[in-house]
């Protein structure tokens, strides 16, 4: 597996859904900061709501809009259907809970400001991914949101200087020591 983090800011992405996992991956989605298009042909009622204005009634027919696609809630033969032309298309493509169809998978994240802590298995065990979540959670407490807030000012500070790499290491190590991080 090659972890990556996607920016959503810069691509575009699409959730195809129905029911329960498909809102909770749109919430695992917007803690990212994504506001991906949501297509559903049978929303349930709290997808609907939740989607809001995001929610548009059928599924897809032109995938190559998006770089990536997350599918759940969705009879196989419908989500393989769409699978195949995403993949036709250049689109990664995860459908939740069906290993053999995923280009990527969805891991576990702790989330402390703008660190992002991921824990992922490949899709072998989500309850693992989910167990090692806990231990981070509990590793890196909500104190590195703010300690990281004021490093990447003091960063900034130091690269407009002229500071070297091993300041700028230094500085951050300083300083997530006086937290009492490290």
């Amino acid at each position: 597996m090659i972890p990556l983090y996607l920016d959503p800011a810069k691509v575009r992405i699409a959730l195809i859904g129905r029911g329960a996992l498909a809102l909770r991956r749109l919430h695992w989605l917007r803690q990212g900061g994504a506001e991906p298009d949501v297509w559903s042909d049978h929303p349930s009622a709290e997808f609907a709501a939740e989607a809001g204005s995001n929610l548009k009634t059928g599924l897809p027919v032109h995938l190559m809009h998006y770089h990536a696609i997350w599918i759940a809630d969705l009879p196989a033969e419908i989500s393989d259907a769409l699978a195949e032309n995403a993949r036709k298309a250049n689109v990664l493509v995860n459908v939740e809970d069906v290993l053999e169809q995923c280009d990527f998978h969805t891991p576990a994240v702790v989330r402390r400001g703008r660190l992002t802590l991921t824990a992922g298995t490949g899709g072998a065990s989500p309850a693992v991914a989910r167990a090692a979540r806990e231990q981070l959670e509990a590793a890196f407490p909500k104190d590195w949101a703010r300690a990281l807030d004021e490093i990447a000012d003091a960063r900034a500070a130091l690269r407009a200087s002229g500071a070297s790499f091993a300041a700028l290491v230094d500085d951050a190590r300083s300083r997530l020591t006086a937290h009492g991080l490290i």
